[in-house]
């Protein structure tokens, strides 16, 4: 019998649940994916920066490169946001002089 996607989505988190309940070093278990997810691009960029360096001087140099890159994204997100309130400050104070506008056309109109 076919499942629909409400029902197979349910079986894959079960089986999840089940794994990770069987699981004693969980993070063990994702250590791996952890360190490769962006680890392993700084520790590249670090080795060819550097090839000089030790293993424990590349880890620190990745480490800081690391910490500038997530630095670096989080000023920007920061930026983005202020531009965004900006924009939409400037949006409500245009429609404001727009109805105060409408407002004294109105007035003189009645005059």
């Amino acid at each position: 019998m076919a499942m629909n996607t409400s029902e197979r989505s349910l079986r894959m988190r079960i089986a999840a649940h089940k794994s990770w309940a069987v699981t004693t070093d969980r993070p063990g278990r994702t250590a791996a994916a952890r360190k490769a997810s962006h680890w392993t691009r700084f520790l590249n960029m670090a080795r060819e920066a550097n090839p000089d360096a030790t293993e424990q001087q590349i880890e620190q140099i990745a480490e800081s490169m690391r910490k500038a890159h997530f630095t670096e994204l989080a000023a920007r997100s920061a930026a983005a946001r202020r531009l965004k309130a900006d924009m939409r400050r400037s949006q409500r104070q245009a429609a404001t002089r727009a109805e105060l506008e409408q407002y004294d056309t109105d007035r003189d109109a009645a005059a």
